[in-house]
């Protein structure tokens, strides 16, 4: 989520996360890092934030757990290859006791001491007690396998047939979006923020709060294609477990692009839901239509309000956040706009739009940079919004997302040299045509504690990025919030 998401900082650039991509680069810019923004700013009573570096658990090799002279006797790819899969079974193993550790040090506690309702929890944890049998499975095989002098055979066989069991996650990283949306509300409360600090200066976290326990299955999901191959990069070509491996690739694979597919339609559909119209004729088909949401996240306008901003497939909806019914929701702040029929212009800095005036001059020189244009004019309706982001970086991945949302848009529309011929997309240094480089956020989703889902614009909502859509046109944005 969002897409395998791991939800960034405010005013960050979310994206989508990719689950077949959190391996290389995340999804979308819900611009989906580990763990997706917290909505509201600590209490006064909260304490301090403890070191931001987390602990993580001692590498154990095969080398170093096994008989020495087995290693002697065995060739350096052979080693290799005992290495990779040693590694499979120990992430299962260190897997399985985070996900007890969860349920055990937060949620059973949590229920006992009434700092949140059965349903929050369930809610929060999703069907993460029913992913721990099926790691269990996957381990039990792999040590069964396992020789007494520590090496493994053959483990291709194992995985073609476990493997189609991870289908089920697809309802646990479809919750994300929702769990971490009302974990970071239930931050409000001070008993929920003060047990949850407490567990976090405790021993056993390794400085881990609850949300990066809580995203440990979908990193791993989404490491399972490199650990495969990294088992089959040392197995010759002339061993039985090299087509059980390919096989087994293929499988992994398909299942991570499908869960990526569904979790960045469950993210899409969070939003929309919480989109508030302030009159009947705000409501566009285009919201509704939509199965991907582009990117979101905070830009200011050029007044300094903060605005949050939702690109999805063929609609930008600029909204302000609001709280309603006690949830964090989005107030439509104008009428959306029509990806195919949007102006998008990049501002040199220094130069923005007050009151129909060009102004290159501000007591603060902050407040002048990182500026970009969107405006439509469609007969009598017209908008122009000059919107303000966190910085260069965040401003260049909502120009890119844009940009490529529309290019998608005129593509499936038949109108691929549109863009070209009639809009250009304008440098308001040069005045000139921007190239058209296509830029991808590369996440690492191999740490056991990152998220949010989603790259983080405001999530750029990164573990990854946000997913895949079923458009081939729009094959390359990604869900993912990283965060920017």
């Amino acid at each position: 989520m969002s897409s395998l998401m791991s939800p960034g900082a405010p005013g960050s650039l979310h994206q989508p996360e990719d689950l077949c991509c959190c391996l290389q680069t995340e999804r979308s810019i819900s611009f989906r890092s580990e763990s997706r923004p917290d909505i509201l700013t600590p209490r006064p009573w909260s304490r301090n934030a403890a070191p931001s570096s987390t602990k993580r658990r001692d590498s154990k090799l095969w080398s170093e757990t096994f008989d020495v002279c087995v290693n002697q006797m065995l060739t350096s790819k052979e080693i290799k290859r005992q290495e990779a899969i040693f590694e499979l079974s120990q992430g299962e193993e260190d897997l399985i006791e985070d996900l007890k550790l969860a349920k055990k040090a937060y949620h059973d506690p949590m229920l006992k001491l009434s700092i949140m309702t059965e349903q929050e929890l369930n809610q929060i944890f999703g069907t993460l007690d029913s992913l721990i049998p099926l790691h269990e499975e996957l381990l039990s095989q792999l040590r069964d396998v396992r020789k007494p002098d520590g090496s493994t055979e053959h483990v291709g066989p194992i995985l073609v047939g476990w493997l189609p069991c991870l289908s089920s996650y697809d309802s646990y990283c479809s919750n994300q979006v929702a769990a971490k949306a009302l974990l970071d509300h239930k931050k409000q409360d001070h008993r929920v923020q003060d047990f949850l600090q407490r567990c976090l200066e405790s021993p056993f976290s390794r400085k881990l709060d609850l949300w990066n326990f809580l995203d440990i299955p979908r990193s791993r999901l989404v490491k399972y294609p490199l650990l495969l191959r990294e088992i089959l990069r040392h197995t010759p070509n002339d061993n039985p477990d090299q087509q059980h491996l390919e096989e087994a690739i293929n499988i992994i694979q398909g299942i991570v692009a499908e869960i990526n597919t569904k979790t960045g339609e469950s993210e899409c559909r969070y939003y929309k839901e919480r989109l508030l119209y302030l009159e009947e004729g705000q409501k566009d088909s285009l919201i509704d239509s939509s199965k991907v949401l582009c990117c979101h996240g905070e830009l200011k306008n050029n007044r300094g309000a903060k605005l949050h901003v939702f690109l999805f497939q063929e609609v930008l909806v600029i909204t302000r956040a609001v709280t309603h019914n006690e949830q964090l929701c989005y107030q439509l702040y104008r009428q959306p706009i029509p990806v195919k029929d949007l102006l998008l212009e990049d501002l040199q800095d220094g130069e923005v739009r007050l009151g129909g005036s060009l102004r290159g001059a501000f007591s603060n020189n902050e407040r002048i940079k990182n500026f970009f244009r969107v405006s439509f004019k469609n007969g009598s309706q017209s908008q122009t919004h000059s919107l303000q982001a966190n910085d260069t970086f965040n401003k260049q991945q909502w120009l890119n997302c844009i940009r490529q949302a529309k290019e998608t848009v005129l593509c499936a529309a038949g109108q691929a040299g549109v863009l070209d011929s009639e809009e250009p997309f304008l440098n308001a240094t040069t005045g000139s045509r921007e190239p058209e480089g296509e830029t991808k956020l590369e996440q690492m989703d191999q740490s056991d504690s990152e998220s949010d889902c989603s790259m983080d614009t405001s999530e750029v909502s990164l573990d990854c990025e946000r997913m895949e859509q079923t458009d081939s046109s729009c094959g390359n944005s990604r869900h993912v919030e990283s965060n920017v």
